[in-house]
């Protein structure tokens, strides 16, 4: 496994703010928190345990965080330790139907950040994002392309393995963040055909950030990281989709 030293020598800027240049999740929750800006009530969808609370950088710890005064945040996931999370003001659990609990019309911007690649039925889960919003509520995801090098690993390798893999591969990810993935809904061509099936109005688009999967090697570190700077669009890691209910 490499050390943060070494990472520091591809990525030098990091010494200054905590974070690189190819950083994926300062684009990500910059723009989730510009379109959270107005909302009274904040879903985030599949919340989880608030991982992000232990990022070492403080300044996407707080980009992470969508509290606020005069506003709620609502969590919501199908494993119970999601109430632990320190970032919401309410936990609720989807049940075995995996209806959300959740009012109709009652969202105001939701976020969904590396959960649609565990999905079982997309359709499903975008009728339900329909349902919650209100009109002209934002949603905003982020998950991996199924066409990317990571997915198609992630697709070869038994669920089974998944934990103990990324455990090996990827600095500081714990087993208890893994969970089992399905692809259903990791192409721009699916999404876009979900959200046209659901009546949303949406974009979604690919980037590229650090290869973090590849942290088990300094070799394959430094390599990736040159590469991953010259992958075309098809081949990027990472999809971000923008949706928003028609008023």
């Amino acid at each position: 496994m490499i050390s943060q030293d070494f990472v520091e020598r591809i990525y030098p800027e990091i010494r200054f703010g905590g974070f690189s240049r190819a950083d994926g999740s300062i684009p990500f929750f910059a723009r989730a928190q510009a379109l959270a800006a107005e909302a009274e009530v904040v879903l985030e969808i599949g919340c989880g345990r608030g991982k992000a609370h232990e990022d070492p950088s403080s300044y996407r710890r707080k980009l992470h965080d969508f509290r606020a005064p005069g506003r709620k945040v609502i969590g919501i996931d199908v494993d119970p330790v999601a109430a632990t999370n320190p970032w919401i003001d309410e936990f609720r659990r989807i049940g075995s139907d995996f209806k959300w609990p959740i009012a109709d019309s009652s969202v105001d911007f939701a976020v969904s950040d590396y959960v649609l690649e565990h999905v079982g039925d997309p359709a499903a889960y975008f009728a339900e994002l329909r349902r919650v919003l209100k009109p002209g509520g934002v949603f905003i995801a982020r998950t991996p392309s199924k066409h990317s090098y990571i997915a198609i690993a992630a697709q070869i390798i038994p669920n089974s393995l998944h934990a103990r893999v990324l455990g090996k591969a990827q600095i500081g990810r714990k087993e208890e963040d893994v969970f089992p993935t399905v692809y259903r809904a990791n192409s721009k061509r699916q999404l876009r055909r979900l959200l046209r099936d659901a009546a949303l109005e949406g974009t979604v688009y690919s980037v590229e950030c650090e290869p973090w999967y590849m942290t088990f090697s300094r070799i394959s570190f430094g390599v990736m990281s040159v590469v991953h700077r010259y992958l075309p669009g098809f081949l990027h890691s990472t999809l971000i989709v923008l949706v928003r209910k028609p008023a």
